[in-house]
């Protein structure tokens, strides 16, 4: 006899068949839209609505050598999303293409601009590689950090530098819509804002989308929804559901209900192909498994395959855990920054 409910849940798991999962069949401009009619569904798209951007700018400073600028974006009425933006303090001629570095589970989108406020964060700054805006202005980019609910100054826990994602994840359910839902909805808004008041020193060719872990997962939906950036590159973050959300315990901004009965997390690369795609993993990685990140990939590539666009998409492996690899990230992207495909 069994007593527990996990093993029920894998044994049904196992028997579900996506009814939307790619088979190898042709992909038409209506089978992509159909896969993100459904994902907006699922991610409860149908809850939010456009605004005003009400853009403000909180402060601007020269920061470790770097021109920073906080402000905020007005996303949904009422809710404000916290950014960073990282610039040369001596801008060169013409515009920077925008680099933005989405966050996971970690103190919050401070780290992204190098800052330190809590006592774990010289951690997570020396061993997950988490200066995402460092790294882009020292690339050649525009860094743009965009604070994700549930962490850091939209959410987090300000006095100890905790993410707190069950209630907002929790309570999102409850009116039919997702926490991951708005974290790309954010970003696509905060984007809208950022293409119009820093039209004149930003541009989005040659652009960027990345994060690591939680931030990985909205860089891979966003890049599911929107085609605006020319590469993203989902950090740590890609897995069969089964090997990673189902069989590890996660936070609960990880799960969409219902969203195993239409696809998988390589199915979804109908949505995204033939963009420009890097999935990033780790060899030891303890929350998203190689094995499970490996099938998860083999299905992407044999989707851009389809499409003719099978040098657009790379898996990079880092030989570590659960961590940004910037030595592997960033010379991937340079090359495939170079790719006409």
């Amino acid at each position: 006899m069994n007593f527990s409910p996990m093993e029920k849940h894998k044994e049904l798991f196992k028997e579900i068949k996506p009814s939307l999962g790619w088979n190898g069949e042709k992909i038409s401009e209506a089978h992509r839209m159909a896969y993100r009619e459904k994902l907006k569904e699922l991610l409860g798209y149908g809850t939010f609505s456009f605004c005003d951007p009400d853009f403000n700018i909180i402060k601007e400073e020269l920061l470790n050598g770097r021109r920073h600028i906080h402000f905020a974006v007005q996303t949904e009425k009422g809710y404000y999303a916290s950014c960073h933006l990282l610039l040369p303090e001596n801008m060169p001629d013409g515009k920077l293409p925008l680099c933005v570095g989405l966050q996971g589970h970690v103190s919050g989108a401070h780290l992204s601009i190098g800052v330190e406020k809590f006592p774990y964060d010289e951690v997570y700054l020396a061993s997950e590689n988490v200066d995402f805006c460092v790294q882009a202005v020292n690339n050649g980019f525009a860094g743009l950090a965009i604070e994700q609910r549930g962490f850091g100054e939209n959410g987090g826990d300000n006095e100890n530098g905790w993410t707190q994602c069950q209630q907002p994840a929790m309570t999102a359910l409850l009116m039919g819509r997702t926490l991951i839902g708005e974290r790309v909805w954010d970003v696509q808004r905060v984007i809208d804002c950022v293409q119009e008041k820093f039209s004149d020193i930003i541009t989005m060719n040659h652009s960027v989308l990345l994060g690591m872990s939680g931030g990985g997962t909205a860089t891979y939906y966003t890049a599911c929804l929107d085609d605006r950036f020319e590469v993203y590159v989902p950090g740590v973050a890609l897995c069969t559901f089964y090997n990673s959300i189902v069989e590890i315990s996660h936070c609960v901004c990880n799960y969409i209900p219902n969203i195993a009965r239409y696809f998988d997390m390589g199915d979804m690369a109908v949505m995204i192909a033939p963009k420009k795609l890097i999935v990033a993993s780790g060899e030891n990685d303890q929350w998203f498994p190689l094995d499970g990140a490996r099938r998860t990939y083999s299905k992407i590539k044999d989707i851009y395959r389809s499409v003719g666009a099978e040098e657009n998409c790379y898996q990079t492996i880092g030989d570590r855990g659960h961590t940004f690899y910037p030595e592997t990230a960033w010379p991937a992207i340079k090359e495939m920054l170079q790719k006409h495909v």
